[in-house]
């Protein structure tokens, strides 16, 4: 499969883009095959709520486009990804720096190209855990994505079925 970007050149693009960089939002990690990826968010006075802990917002933004990447350099040109939606359960306070690894699997993969290989739409959900230094679960943000095979890809994909 054709890829549309390398991996070292979209975190390097991520790590200085300004939405991440000034809420102190880090990608430590990016596999090669596109299918993990580890984000930090640094506890700093400017994205410190009125608690002087974590700013929800930058705990959310944290895992804005990383799945829908994610999946644009695992399934190529062939397909339009968005994210479609998103929900954050807050569980305890972020009171230092965060984490959090995202993981998409084989099967998951399969699953998206099963799904629209004649052209239907597909909403995957993912859950990712945001954890403090410590390991502790601060917030869940379920990301559910619009996947897609673009129109010029599905004839193809029907010819061949």
């Amino acid at each position: 499969m054709y890829k549309v970007y390398k991996p070292s050149i979209v975190k390097f693009a991520l790590n200085l883009w300004p939405p991440f960089w000034g809420a102190g939002i880090k990608i430590v990690t990016i596999s090669d095959d596109f299918r993990f990826v580890r984000i930090k968010l640094k506890l700093r006075w400017w994205n410190k709520n009125a608690n002087r802990t974590q700013y929800g917002g930058s705990i959310f933004s944290l895992t804005d486009p990383v799945y829908s990447l994610m999946l644009m350099g695992i399934l190529g040109r062939e397909y339009f990804v968005w994210d479609k939606q998103a929900n954050i359960n807050f569980i305890k306070p972020g009171d230092s720096d965060l984490t959090a690894d995202f993981v998409i699997s084989e099967q998951c993969i399969e699953e998206i190209k099963r799904v629209t290989k004649s052209g239907d739409k597909y909403f995957p959900s993912f859950t990712v855990n945001v954890l403090n230094c410590r390991g502790e679960l601060v917030s869940q943000v379920e990301r559910t994505l619009y996947v897609r095979k673009k129109p010029e890809y599905r004839m193809e994909s029907n010819a061949i079925s």
